[in-house]
């Protein structure tokens, strides 16, 4: 297991060894597989969602555990060491979960909510557009209202599991291109409403959850599936995203971590004029340092995590866990899959690491943006405008 650290206390040190357990066993085999269906199994979601792995943190009236985000965190390190595509599907539930909760009118969000938890469902998060993601408060597509419904047109695109998801959260504008964040309506809508139709893109990596665009027709949609305020979706809404970003780290960090296992056995083992690989500097001080970094980030996303669950600001530090983390994760693999020499050049465990945790230096926020929002945080908003 990983070395114990104080936010996780025995209950949640037992949550991780059931949930290590489950990832071995159940996800793993699967690993390189789902890489190349770019299926998920329903059935194994269900299975994951039966032993309470899907939104611990969300309250129990929701059928969630009520158990805090840092349990979240620590299911998802679990996950994504066994794959990191599968577990975007707990993102995906805590992420979207926590929005339609706190947002959500509970008798359309409750009955989702639970399928949610149950595994039953996959919920996607539409934000960004073919104009671009990063400046997502320039969306355009059009949320009309029309009496006691709202009428959607437009694209959305980019969107992971648009083609896989039952429900998704749709940001639109129902405002002025001028309003920018603050014409922006969220709703919550079923995948399956006349209108819709998707497509899947062929991605480098994370090719299970796969991404697609959504194209939305005279989407209509009630009134009552809004999140949170008319126009003030984006400002309200948004704020969740600080949640997903620390799990995000240490998703992919928790990738990082087995890989840096394996290559540490792995220099023992092979040997090279006439010693191990481990004899050399060259191959072990790369690897100590990136171990010591992988050490000191996770601790900061779950520091985050600490500071979310009591209420405390914790913006800064979730963007310097999103920005940070997969760059790092990233030369981190890079680094092990060198020390496998031209082996590591095969398809296999390794390079399919590489290309998954990839995805996250550009989706859900890119390293600009997060330092531009720690910049905004220590220095003030209002001196750095962009």
């Amino acid at each position: 297991m990983m070395n114990p650290i104080p936010y996780i206390d025995e209950d949640l040190q037992a949550l991780q060894e059931s949930a290590r357990r489950f990832a071995e066993a159940r996800i793993k085999p699967g690993f390189l597989e789902r890489d190349q269906t770019r299926v998920l199994d329903r059935g194994l979601l269900r299975e994951m969602g039966e032993m309470g792995f899907i939104c611990p943190e969300l309250p129990e009236a929701f059928g969630g555990l009520g158990l805090g985000t840092v349990a979240a965190g620590v299911i998802h390190e679990e996950i994504a060491r066994a794959d990191l595509s599968f577990s975007y599907l707990n993102l995906l539930a805590s992420l979207n979960g926590q929005i339609l909760s706190k947002y959500g009118n509970p008798e359309v969000v409750g009955p989702w909510l639970k399928q949610l938890i149950a595994g039953e469902a996959i919920c996607a998060i539409a934000l960004t557009e073919p104009r671009g993601g990063s400046d997502a408060a320039n969306l355009r597509l059009k949320i009309d209202r029309d009496g006691d419904h709202y009428v959607i047109n437009g694209e959305k695109t980019s969107i992971s599991a648009a083609d896989q998801a039952d429900i998704a959260v749709v940001f639109g504008r129902t405002g002025t291109p001028e309003d920018k964040a603050h014409g922006v309506t969220a709703l919550m809508v079923p995948m399956n409403t006349p209108g819709i139709t998707t497509n899947r893109f062929d991605c480098h990596g994370q090719r299970a959850i796969g991404r697609g665009s959504i194209f939305f027709e005279n989407v209509r949609v009630p009134v009552s599936h809004r999140l949170g305020d008319e126009n003030k979706g984006f400002v309200q809404v948004m704020h969740g995203f600080d949640f997903s970003r620390a799990l995000i780290g240490l998703q992919v960090l928790a990738v990082a971590r087995v890989a840096l296992e394996e290559t540490w056995k792995y220099i023992t083992q092979r040997e090279a004029f006439g010693q191990p690989l481990s004899a050399f500097q060259g191959v072990t001080h790369p690897l100590a340092q990136f171990d010591t970094e992988v050490e000191g980030a996770r601790l900061l996303c779950y520091q985050g995590l600490w500071l979310k669950d009591r209420g405390l600001p914790h913006t800064a530090e979730a963007g310097m866990a999103k920005w940070w983390g997969p760059k790092l994760a990233y030369d981190v693999i890079h680094q092990c899959l060198l020390c496998y020499g031209h082996g590591g050049y095969d398809r296999g465990l390794m390079e399919q690491r590489l290309r998954d945790v990839l995805g996250f230096q550009i989706g859900d926020g890119t390293a600009q943006i997060m330092k531009t929002i720690i910049a905004r945080v220590r220095a003030g908003r209002s001196f750095v405008p962009a």
